[in-house]
């Protein structure tokens, strides 16, 4: 099975050291890094359109990228690998990608990238920041991978997960539950401070805490030390909403030509 591995933290993060560690020590497995050159987390599926962007490769044969994480994934398919891989693993992230957090999350944009390509995909993310049971939660991880890496679902269509890991040592750490996405409350305000010429600067403020962790949600799953695993899609169309718009639509145009 080949594995392309990236992440949002860098290529130098813990995390994507620990998964590929843990990946490479499966039997049957080859996997090869494309990350990004410096952390960026919250970039979401963004690519750099605008400026060049360069490959290098460290000592360690990692291959890293000036860009975003989808950039990452996207030049590693359309030229860099040269092959097509059988899955695109994202992550092991500093810090939880639940709720709302998967819609700005570069661990998953990376993975969703690949998915995109129609590749099956998987992001995993740490519940807390600080890399605490790393190993666990990388050993628990390329477990994962081998049990999923060549899973079909029906129509041989790809899959995209998302993968939530409690800092947990590794006999602590239950079994899988599948789950849907919770929902965070708004974001804390906006930080400010002034620089030495006087002028406000603005720092994004912090996630908000749970709003629904109800049980069957990935919030309620790892706060009871499961993993959870969140199966995502892309189509964000409102389809309960259809119809109402349509109608709307219909009324407010009412005598138009065409």
């Amino acid at each position: 099975m080949k594995i392309l591995l990236s992440n949002d933290d860098g290529y130098q993060a813990m995390g994507i050291v620990a998964l590929y560690e843990a990946l490479k020590a499966t039997e049957g497995v080859q996997v090869e890094v494309v990350a990004p050159e410096h952390n960026n987390s919250a970039k979401s599926n963004s690519l750099t359109l605008h400026s060049p962007l360069y490959v290098y490769e460290a000592a360690n044969g990692f291959r890293y990228v000036n860009g975003t994480p989808a950039d990452c994934v996207h030049i590693a398919l359309t030229g860099l690998l040269g092959y097509r891989p059988d899955l695109v693993v994202s992550g092991i992230n500093n810090g939880a990608n639940m709720g709302d957090d998967t819609i700005y999350s570069g661990t998953v944009g990376a993975a969703m990238e690949g998915y995109l390509f129609g590749i099956p995909a998987i992001a995993f993310s740490q519940i807390e920041k600080g890399w605490a049971h790393l190993d666990a939660a990388a050993a628990r991880a390329a477990q994962l991978v081998q049990q999923l890496g060549r899973h079909q679902v029906e129509g041989g269509k790809p899959w995209l997960l998302n993968v939530n890991i409690p800092n947990l040592p590794l006999d602590e750490l239950k079994p899988v539950k599948v789950c849907r996405l919770g929902r965070r409350h708004a974001a804390e305000r906006v930080i400010t401070q002034t620089n030495p010429r006087g002028d406000t600067m603005y720092w994004i403020g912090g996630a908000g805490p749970a709003a629904d962790a109800a049980e069957g949600t990935d919030f309620h799953a790892t706060a009871q030390g499961h993993l959870s695993l969140t199966p995502l899609k892309v189509d964000l169309t409102d389809r309960d909403a259809l119809s109402y718009w349509a109608q709307g639509v219909a009324r407010l145009t009412q005598g138009e030509g065409g």
